[in-house]
């Protein structure tokens, strides 16, 4: 082994001095030379580069090395002292002065990596400054904390490398444009959205937003899932995809993270976020910023796939929000699969790369936020993002609005999951639609979640808060017995139920009349999509339940399927895929043979002898009204058959000689479902709604009865669908008569 040379990262004559007085200490002998100054061509092949730098750590306060906005407002930053104060800091605070080293390596390996990773030409010493970067970066991770692994040095270590050359090549022979523009167009756009994570801005983003938060939810959180995840990080990086309920969804995500010592995450957002002063901010503390839609964009595409086979070779964490955005009616919205796509190509390019997914849920007792989107759901317009809107939603934070839960599902390689998915195009689906059931397996089901879920499907009245405390004690004893994430029992019952109903009322979701010997409390008027929005976070987890009980009331009044066996059981089971295939576009289904178990889990609940006895019509008849009080179809399934109504009847009454413009047929769909509820035709109000009614126009184009491709008669086609619905309707009612006929001596008792 030759000398050893000591790479100084430095910005000022005081850091060299404190990087030369430990390399007398740890380095005897060996020269330090700044990374500025180092003349590399002039070293032996067997030198060895030991980078160093000087980490300046803030002051302990309250336990803690963290910058406050105290320093922020005197324009000083701890982590980055001038020049001017840093010799009176290593003086009067040497405890805040440390020098870190960063792993060691002789200029013939460098110049090895240099040829295999950097385009030729490029200039060696720059290679070697961005290395001995990054390896003081990491060695500095360990004095400040895992939560500041950040990006440095980005562009210049993407637009120089190889791969990126070679990708702009090829992109710009099939543009037809030089290469030389492709990559500078390339670097340009990507300037537009990398992250650079300042250990600054980080704090000061926290400071300053955290008021978005901290005031308004106690947060817990899923520990036991969260310390296999730190196990996990060690090794891979990890990507995050929570469901989307909040603007604040990335804060507590946040802060969960940094309080558990997890280095930040790079987090992608929409640019409608961007404006100043969030974006600035933002952007320098891990927000990558990017355009809503880029698809027509070649270039922005490439600059985008390229800085996330960044991230994920170096094992950055990443978020994004697969929804989109922000769900209007409380339950998951279909996921866009265009980032996903990205970071499958660069695990799919780089030999053994690979990340861990982590579905995440997060879910609140209240969003002061949810009435403005159930209003948007309704058809109203979003009002835009700016410092105004800023203004006015921080100061509705302020009120205390409960809990927030972050839960975890099980996280899962997603090289393993590409080749479990198997080859074909609906690979990437197949990994997106893993990801949203381990969302709806991890959400818990909230106390006002199960009120409105109670209370939207009971008879349109005041109830008594003991007539709904007998509403919901089935639902709690199925929870219990399907072992699902339920509220606590006690916010259920007695004093903790008049709790969570007074929070209801508050939030304007529910009225009471106190005028009578009792308080009774009821949807308020208007407020139904609200309360829709709190029960739906938790209506996946009756869906299966809600399906077998359609398949059974089929096969106790004798609809039996034709699959040619005459048999129940097969019919019953031939009868659920068609209700799932009817429903396939509101809620995520695991394959075939996964979803038949599901439900016979279901059937063992129901009654354990299922699979020896005949079952009968009389038999099935007799098991649903044995359930009467824990009946989930109608509660769960009449807003989205109520829906596929209201379209497949403008469907049929549009005829077929006139194209179907999608806008417009659900503009007039919003005033049909309207229309129908004041009729009540439609028995659930807040099925009017644009959402529901584009999952349906959805399913009617993937049965081709909007442009008729592939159908003989486009008008026979569209009349069965609609009389599919219908019959489905007609078994909600069924399901309703029993639960009013078992509720009717239930509440009956309570009177008495």
């Amino acid at each position: 082994m030759g000398e050893s040379v000591v790479l100084a990262e430095v910005r000022t004559a005081c850091e060299l001095r404190a990087v030369s007085e430990w390399a007398e200490v740890q380095h005897p002998g060996a020269p330090v030379r700044s990374v500025r100054e180092a003349d590399l061509d002039s070293l032996a092949d067997d030198t060895l580069l030991i980078p160093a730098r000087v980490a300046w750590l803030p002051p302990v306060r309250k336990g803690e090395r963290r910058v406050t906005m105290a320093d922020v407002l005197v324009l000083s930053n701890p982590r980055r002292p001038v020049a001017l104060t840093q010799p009176v800091i290593k003086r009067r605070r040497p405890d805040r002065l440390r020098v870190v080293q960063g792993e060691p390596a002789t200029i013939a390996d460098l110049r090895q990596r240099h040829a295999q990773n950097l385009a030729e030409g490029e200039s060696f010493s720059a290679y070697v400054t961005v290395q001995a970067a990054l390896s003081a970066e990491r060695a500095e991770r360990q004095i400040v904390g895992d939560r500041y692994k950040v990006p440095r040095l980005v562009a210049e270590q993407i637009g120089t490398s190889a791969r990126f050359q070679a990708g702009a090549a090829k992109l710009a022979a099939e543009l037809g444009r030089p290469a030389a523009v492709v990559v500078q167009e390339a670097t340009d756009k990507m300037s537009t959205f990398v992250a650079t994570q300042s250990r600054l801005m980080d704090d000061v983003f926290s400071s300053i937003f955290s008021n978005l938060h901290d005031r308004t939810w106690t947060v817990s959180v899923d520990l036991g899932t969260l310390n296999r995840l730190r196990e996990l990080n060690k090794s891979t990086g990890l990507i995050f995809l929570p469901s989307h309920r909040s603007y604040v969804d990335p804060l507590v995500l946040s802060e969960v993270l940094r309080s558990h010592d997890f280095p930040p995450n790079l987090v992608l957002g929409g640019n409608n976020l961007a404006f100043w002063p969030v974006g600035p901010i933002a952007r320098r503390a891990g927000m990558i910023f990017i355009r809503r839609k880029f698809g027509a964009d070649p270039v922005y595409k490439f600059a985008m796939r390229s800085y996330l086979s960044f991230i994920v070779e170096k094992r950055f964490n990443l978020e994004w929000y697969i929804e989109g955005g922000r769900s209007r009616t409380g339950k998951l919205r279909k996921p866009m699969l265009g980032l996903l796509a990205y970071v499958v190509d660069a695990v799919e390019q780089l030999d053994d790369a690979d990340v861990m997914i982590v579905p995440t849920s997060i879910v609140y007792d209240q969003l002061h936020e949810i009435g403005a989107m159930a209003k948007e759901s309704a058809g109203g317009t979003k009002k835009p993002e700016g410092v105004g809107w800023l203004l006015k939603y921080a100061k509705a934070q302020r009120q205390y609005l409960g809990e927030a839960r972050v839960r975890f599902g099980e996280p899962f390689s997603l090289r393993q999951a590409l080749a479990d998915a198997g080859e074909g195009p609906a690979k990437l689906e197949k990994v997106a639609f893993a990801v949203m059931d381990e969302i709806n397996a991890a959400t818990p089901i909230s106390a006002t979640s199960l009120a409105g879920f109670a209370l939207l499907g009971a008879r349109d009245r005041a109830y008594t808060a003991a007539e709904i405390e007998t509403i919901l004690a089935p639902l709690l004893d199925y929870i219990d017995r399907r072992d699902l994430p339920g509220p606590d029992p006690d916010l259920c019952r007695g004093i903790g139920l008049r709790r969570t109903l007074g929070v209801l009322h508050d939030a304007g979701v529910l009225t009471r009349f106190d005028g009578g010997p009792e308080t009774v409390w009821s949807i308020a008027p208007d407020s139904h999509a609200v309360a829709a929005y709190y029960r739906n976070g938790a209506l996946h987890h009756f869906v299966d339940r809600a399906i077998v009980e359609l398949g059974l009331l089929a096969a106790a009044g004798g609809a039996l399927a034709e699959d040619g066996s005459g048999e129940l059981l097969p019919s019953a089971q031939h009868e659920a895929l068609r209700i799932r295939d009817l429903l396939k576009f509101e809620f995520f289904f695991p394959a075939k043979e996964v979803f038949l178990h599901r439900l016979g889990a279901e059937l063992d609940l129901m009654s354990p002898e299922w699979r020896t006895v005949n079952p009968d019509q009389a038999w099935t008849d007799r098991i649903l009204r044995e359930h009467g009080g824990s009946l989930v179809a109608r509660r769960t399934l009449q807003p989205f058959f109520d829906a596929q109504l209201v379209v497949a009847e403008s469907l049929v009454a549009a005829g077929t000689d006139t194209p179907i413009d999608k806008d417009t047929m659900l503009d007039e769909c919003l005033g049909l479902g309207m229309q129908l509820a004041l009729q009540s035709v439609v028995k659930s109000r807040d099925s009017v709604s644009r959402e529901l009614y584009d999952a349906a126009y959805q399913l009617a184009d993937n049965r081709h009865l909007i442009t008729g491709d592939g159908i003989e008669d486009l008008a026979a086609g569209r009349q069965a669908w609609l009389d599919e619905v219908n019959v489905m309707r007609d078994r909600l009612t069924r399901i309703a008569a029993i639960e009013a006929e078992h509720f009717g001596e239930a509440l009956r008792g309570v009177a008495r």
